[in-house]
């Protein structure tokens, strides 16, 4: 049997990121020409081998650290150097620090032993300045486009310089130290990598850190680590686009997915709107400043339509580089504006977009229901696309009960909610800055429920529930999937429908692994390690753990809640973008999804999105109000979130052991309200 080109595998290497770079490398810190391992910038590798050896040879790696967004610090031993005897005196310490053009690194031999210490240091450097597409794609790259003299290498438009101070330099491009180290001492030299890339799409934002950055104190310290290793990633993933105003937005996800994504750059706004609006703000205004304005088949284009995926146009073999295959982007774009406002982005601001928000309603009106039935459903009509365009966008994520695939147009149960939500939050906007079309969306809402309860509902071995999607012959598709907590919170439910969803949620059949499983274990096409069928997604557990909240249902927020935090322990507090949906009794811990994404911006943002479920801090600004609703019987024990932001304001949220909860820094502008549950 011919060999399989394999998309590299991700669980094992170690991150640093300063996007629009980005490093993979072993746990040692070194950097092999293997699988995904080298230096990204902007789609290209810049680095594909960075390896260090000391007399020719390995040391031994012994530890890894983040010291911040962008910097990592390895450290090893090299047992055959300094004194005899099973203590080790000779450590060497790598610090990787990526810089807006590049990559600064310093080595650090110390030595403990009792005389001097002679060695060699080495660091074998290389780059095949492959677009990632073909790494993605698990395809050998030989780099023979690369022209290299010296440590200098180019190709088209990218060219990569290396620096070495005082060292000698090979012509294989091999940098060579010799280093005397007395005892008790260090001894520290260092490289550079410079990146010019004239065509990059994507840039480091020229602005300071968009969000505010709380201090969190919790009974379940996990909380607090989790909240603090989320912002360092999250800061770690700010974009701007080279053209255009400068406005940040969050790049998806190392190491695929480092540009603008309609769908991943929204809902990690959404997400973050407790720590402020600017990063929503910078994310609207560029997404709605490539609005589609034609139909295009090829490219999925429609008028008022929100992109799926903006690329350089070498990234990638198959998608245009402006790509608009995505059935909700256009919706979560929708209520980023709404809840922004009410969160307090500023009038003007969400005034200057509303015709953008009028366009994404026409999109809405006239092309997001091709056969006229009520329902939002998509068809990839160009035949080299996503086949699926919701966020379970696999090939093979939208499966019956027995197993067997649906075929499109599909309608997903999610994006009807979302559809639902986008109707009454556009409603609200169009009243509010003065527009015609209110009455006309909230009617639409009105009769998108009718229509949902009356085709949806299905039964299952727990109970009725809402169906996954409608296939091409509208025919149910009745897989149990956390695709449906997505409607809580919408209105779109009935208390006693939403009761029912989250019960089901809440159950061993979805939530026995650590958060939220993509599709229960009762299902014929479940598997923990499938993609879209039985994995854990850490976006999509928070953001059900957020609307259990919202709509009354505290047990179940916690049972999912109390999963992920777990999972959480076991990354170092570092969210992959899914992992495996085992049984938490079958290992004690989470397996890793090998090929996921870390950091990646919505996984990241669930931390904020748990924090921000357990303290309830649901402000209305421009009716003057608050709610402050924790969860009940505070599940996740006392919490302390001081520097959270509602409009300019620093507001501190206390949430006791007994579930009591008080707030401080309102503005004059805003009132205490008492909390209301869908």
């Amino acid at each position: 049997m011919p060999d399989r080109n394999l998309q590299p595998l991700l669980h094992d290497l170690i991150s640093t990121v300063r996007a629009p770079a980005s490093v993979l490398c072993e746990p040692s810190g070194q950097i092999r020409a293997v699988g995904v391992q080298g230096m990204f910038h902007a789609d290209v590798r810049v680095l594909s081998r960075a390896e260090l050896l000391l007399d020719g040879r390995s040391v031994e790696p012994v530890a890894n650290s983040p010291l911040g967004p962008g910097v990592t610090a390895f450290v090893g031993l090299a047992r055959w150097l300094g004194d005899p005897g099973p203590d080790p005196t000779v450590r060497v310490t790598r610090e990787r620090r990526l810089v807006p053009t590049g990559l600064d690194e310093t080595i650090t031999v110390t030595s403990t032993a009792a005389s001097v210490v002679a060695t060699e240091l080495s660091l074998a450097l290389d780059a095949d300045l492959a677009p990632i597409s073909p790494v993605k794609a698990g395809r050998a790259v030989d780099g023979s486009g690369v022209v290299r003299s010296g440590l200098t290498w180019s190709a088209g438009a990218v060219t990569v310089v290396a620096t070495a101070p005082g060292a000698e330099v090979d012509d294989d491009g091999t940098v060579r130290w010799s280093l005397t180290v007395a005892p008790r001492t260090s001894v520290t030299v260092s490289w550079q990598l410079r990146v010019s890339d004239p065509a990059a799409l994507v840039r480091e934002p020229a602005v300071a850190v968009e969000w505010s950055r709380p201090t969190v104190t919790a009974d379940d310290r996990r909380l607090s680590r989790l909240a603090a290793r989320s912002l360092d990633d999250l800061e770690s993933l700010r974009l701007r686009l080279s053209a255009g105003d400068g406005d940040t937005f969050l790049g998806a996800g190392v190491p695929w997915y480092l540009t603008l994504f309609g769908r991943d750059s929204l809902w990690a706004a959404r997400m973050l709107l407790p720590l402020g609006t600017d990063i929503a703000e910078g994310t609207l205004r560029v997404l709605a400043a490539h609005q589609g304005t034609a139909v295009d088949k090829d490219t999925g284009q429609a008028p008022g339509k929100i992109l799926h995926e903006l690329r350089r146009a070498d990234a990638q073999a198959h998608l245009p580089a402006a790509y608009f295959g995505s059935v909700d982007s256009t919706l979560l774009w929708i209520s980023l504006l709404h809840d922004a406002w009410r969160w307090g982005m500023s009038p003007a601001a969400v005034e200057s977009l509303v015709p953008a928000l009028e366009a994404a309603l026409g999109w809405l009106a006239d092309y997001g229901d091709a056969d006229g039935d009520g329902f939002l459903e998509y068809i990839d009509e160009s035949g080299r696309g996503l086949a699926n365009q919701g966020w379970k966008d696999s090939g093979d994520s939208i499966r019956f009960r027995d197993g067997s695939q649906a075929t499109a147009p599909i309608a997903l149960v999610e994006v009807q909610g979302y559809a639902y939500e986008a109707a009454l939050h556009g409603a609200a906007l169009l009243d509010a800055f003065g527009r015609p079309g209110g009455p006309r969306w909230r009617e639409y809402a009105e009769q998108m429920a009718t229509r949902f309860r009356d085709t949806f509902w299905v039964d299952g071995p727990g109970g009725a529930h809402p169906a996954l999607a409608l296939d091409g012959d509208k025919r149910p598709v009745d897989a149990l999937t956390s695709n449906i907590g997505h409607l809580l919170g919408t209105g779109l439910l009935t208390a006693k429908e939403s009761a029912q969803v989250a019960d089901l949620l809440a159950s061993s059949a979805l939530a026995g692994g650590f958060g939220l499983r993509t599709m229960s274990t009762h299902d014929a096409a479940f598997s923990p390690l499938s993609y879209h069928c039985g994995s854990v997604w850490a976006h999509d557990t928070a953001i059900v753990v957020d609307r259990l909240a919202r709509a009354g249902h505290p047990a179940a927020a916690a049972t999912l809640a109390s999963g992920l935090l777990a999972a959480a322990e076991s990354f170092d507090y570092q969210l992959p973008e899914l992992f495996g949906g085992d049984d938490r009794t079958e290992l004690g811990r989470p397996v890793p999804y090998p090929a996921a994404c870390r950091p990646q911006a919505w996984a990241a943002a669930a931390g904020v999105t748990l924090l921000h479920a357990a303290v309830g801090l649901r402000p209305d600004v421009p009716a003057g109000t608050v709610a402050l609703a924790p969860l009940p019987g505070a599940p996740l024990g006392a919490v302390t979130a001081r520097g959270l932001r509602i409009g300019d304001a620093s507001i501190d949220v206390v949430v006791g052991a007994d579930g009591s909860a008080t707030v401080t820094g309102l503005p004059d502008t805003l009132k205490l309200a008492l909390p209301r549950h869908h």
